[in-house]
Parts: structure tokens; C-alpha cells; sequence
């Protein structure tokens, strides 16, 4: 039996652990963001109580999904009770009981990746889609999500909230669409995987460069929907996933500070992760038009094929990123592409079209473009201009790794 002094480490490690995916599952049994959160909180303030007395179950999920259910069930009673017992409740009543008595065959056996499936429903535009889900099934915050799309955290919050009002209001069913309806919400799904990777791979803000567990997660997911709907797109977003994390635990030093690429020790990249990234790059590639995921995996595989920063073969990179604006014409893609120039070209054209798009308002209140325009005004020797922005992109960063990064090199210069 568990040592009771060990259980408020086991429950809190347990939360951090399983909290969101013992919520995906009560969200589709109740088909209720709001009682599902409930009912969530509900089951882990009944283990405080009672793991202690009785033990650590043996499948802690599969216990607080069912004292959830029962939690929510009570609820909902006490709701029937005060509200003269509407029809509306009862039924939901019913439909509780049912959900705990069988277990529908459904085309998406996890219930997570069921949850994210059900969230990008089509009445939904796809701008409040992705970030309610980020929000509500991946737990992200919403600092989080808003860095994300470059938009404020106040706007975020206000797209989120309209987002569940939406689905409260309008009977937006929180239910997994059937297999048919599986590729219609394909496009939405990739973005949540994809975001959440992002956000693991370079953490917005705090103390640690990235998140192990996010990435591990949307690696998890990106492998049951590449599973579940083989699309080149799918496909090359577990590429893109696999070649980069390849590269984690030489991004940074034991410290915790950023380790550049071309100063990362390549022999300590994980070789199973890049050739089973490369196989299904190319397989996304040969699948069809290529389309974003699959252009982004393309040049992680190539610099993932370099021996040495000098065998890079930046002129393929510059032509991928050639491809992945035409296909995606946003200023971040653009960005990267000015990088991929500059290595190809030299820093001085590369600065030009950096300057281009700030010069349009695009990106000014992204840390990322003041601190690529710094590097390439360093390599061109213009120190004070590279000192001005660096110290911009000193004031956006929020990272504490980025941040000691551009403080060293304002030091340097």
C-alpha cells in the first residue's frame, strides 16, 4: 500500500499528469465544457480526501473519470432539483447514465484526440476553433495561444469566450463527428497538434527554454492522426514533430542556455527520430501538392542530412521557403524565408527584406524579427544599429533563456 505522506505528491503528479485527458473524457460523456471542468475538479478534490485512507487506485484516470461522472450526476440532480426538473435536464441526466452504463464505438478511440476532433466543428470559424480547443482540451493558456496567433492576450481571451458561448448558445454538439466527417475538421486538428508542438519546442515565456511534455503529447497525437487519416498533410506534420525534437536535448546547455544550431553538437542528435522523420518527409512529399507541414519537414530534413553548419545546403532551403509562402503567405513564413536568404545570399540581403517587413508593421511586437534583423546588423558590422535591436527584442522576449541569449549579445557588443 501507498505510503500515506506520498500522496499529495502522487495526486498533485497525477494532476499535472492526467488532468486534461480525464477532462477530454468527461467533456465527451457530458458533452459540457463547463460541468466536464467541474466534474474534473470535483474527482481530484475526492481523491485528496479519500486516496490517503483507502490508497492510489490502481488506474488513478480510470477512478476519477468514474467519480467525475458520478460528481456531475449529482450536479446536474441538484440543478433538476432547483430548477423544477426542466425536460432539457432530465434528458442530460439520462444521457449521463446512459455514457456510464456503455461505451459507444466511435471512429476515434482517444479521447483526446476525439476531443480536438469535436471542437473544430464546422459552425465554428476556424479562428475560434483552434484556440478553444488549445484552450479547453490542450490546456495552453491563453497568454499562450495569443502569442501564438500574434494577436493580444485581452483579444484572445475575448475570441475564446465568445468560442464556448457559441457552442453553449447555439447546441454546437460536443460530440466525435463520424469517420466520414473525420476530414472536413483534418485542417483544424493539424493546427491544434501543430501549435502545441510549438509551444513544447519554445516555451513563450518562463524559465525553461522548451516543454517536454507538450511536445511528447502532439508527438502522441500526431501519430494517432497520421494513423487515423494517412493525408500527406498529416503526414509531414509528424515529419516536421520528429526532426525537431530530434534536436532537443542539444538546444540548450545544462544551464539552460540557448545553444544556436549551428553550434549544436550533431553527433548527439537522436539518429532513430531523424530517419524515421526524413522517411516520412519524403513520403508526405511524393503524397500529393505539397503543402505547409510537409514544406516545413522538407527543410528540417535538410538540415537534419548536414554533416557540418557548412554542408548545409541552404540554396534547397531558400527554394523550399519559396514554396512555403506561395502556399503560406504570412509574415512569419516570411521572416524565415529573409533568413534562409541571408545565409544563401549574405546578411546584407537578407536585412532588406527583413526590413521590408517590419517597414509594414508586420511582426513589430514579434521579438523573433528584431532579433534576426540584430544578428544580420552584426554580421554586417552596423554595432549600433544591431545594439537598438537587440534591445527591442530584449523588451518583447518573455523567455528567460532568449532573454539571457540577447542580453549576452548586447554585452558582446
Amino acid at each position: 500500500m501507498t505510503d500515506p505522506t506520498d500522496v499529495p505528491a502522487l495526486i498533485d503528479a497525477t494532476y499535472r499528469a492526467e488532468y486534461r485527458r480525464v477532462f477530454a473524457t468527461l467533456v465527451r460523456l457530458l458533452r459540457d465544457f463547463d460541468l466536464a471542468e467541474e466534474a474534473a475538479h470535483d474527482a481530484f478534490a475526492a481523491a485528496v480526501e479519500r486516496w490517503p485512507a483507502d490508497g492510489v487506485p490502481d488506474n488513478p484516470r480510470a477512478w476519477l473519470v468514474s467519480t467525475g461522472r458520478f460528481k456531475a450526476i449529482d450536479a446536474i440532480r441538484r440543478r433538476a432539483h432547483l430548477a423544477a426538473v426542466r425536460p432539457e435536464v432530465a434528458d442530460r441526466i439520462a444521457a449521463v447514465a446512459g455514457a456510464n452504463a456503455t461505451r459507444d464505438a466511435r471512429p476515434v478511440e482517444d479521447d483526446r484526440l476525439a476531443l480536438v476532433f469535436a471542437c473544430c466543428h464546422p459552425a465554428l470559424d476556424r479562428a475560434v476553433q483552434v484556440p478553444l480547443t488549445l484552450r479547453e482540451v490542450c490546456g495552453l493558456t491563453t497568454d499562450e495561444i495569443a502569442a501564438a496567433f500574434l494577436v493580444a492576450p485581452a483579444a484572445m481571451a475575448q475570441r475564446i469566450v465568445r468560442g464556448k458561448a457559441k457552442v453553449r448558445d447555439a447546441g454546437i454538439p460536443v460530440a466525435v463527428p463520424d469517420g466520414d466527417d473525420l476530414p472536413e475538421r483534418l485542417g483544424s486538428v493539424l493546427a491544434v497538434v501543430y501549435l502545441v508542438f510549438n509551444e513544447g519546442y519554445s516555451a513563450t515565456a518562463g524559465p525553461a527554454l522548451t516543454r517536454a511534455d507538450l511536445s511528447a503529447e502532439a508527438i502522441r497525437l500526431g501519430r494517432l492522426v497520421a494513423d487515423l487519416l494517412p493525408d500527406p498533410e498529416a503526414v509531414g506534420l509528424l515529419a516536421l514533430m520528429l526532426l525537431h525534437e530530434s534536436r532537443r536535448r542539444t538546444r540548450a546547455t545544462p544551464g539552460g542556455d540557448i545553444v544556436l544550431l549551428e553550434d549544436q553538437d550533431r553527433g548527439a542528435w537522436d539518429r532513430g527520430l531523424i530517419a524515421e522523420g526524413q522517411a516520412l518527409a519524403e513520403r508526405a512529399l511524393t503524397g500529393g501538392r505539397a503543402g505547409f507541414y510537409a514544406l516545413q519537414a522538407a527543410i528540417a530534413a535538410v538540415h537534419a542530412g548536414a554533416a557540418t553548419p557548412a554542408a548545409t545546403d541552404w540554396v534547397r532551403i531558400a527554394a523550399l521557403y519559396d514554396a512555403l509562402l506561395a502556399a503560406n503567405p504570412t509574415p512569419v513564413v516570411e521572416l524565415n524565408r529573409a533568413v534562409a536568404v541571408a545565409m544563401r545570399d549574405g546578411p546584407a540581403a537578407g536585412l532588406a527584406l527583413v526590413d521590408q517587413i517590419l517597414g509594414r508593421g508586420d511582426l513589430a511586437g514579434y521579438h523573433l524579427a528584431h532579433a534576426a534583423r540584430a544578428d544580420l546588423l552584426r554580421r554586417l558590422g552596423r554595432t549600433g544599429d544591431a545594439r537598438a535591436a537587440y534591445t527591442r527584442a530584449l523588451e518583447l522576449a518573455r523567455q528567460e533563456p532568449e532573454r539571457r541569449f540577447l542580453r549576452k549579445r548586447l554585452e558582446q557588443l
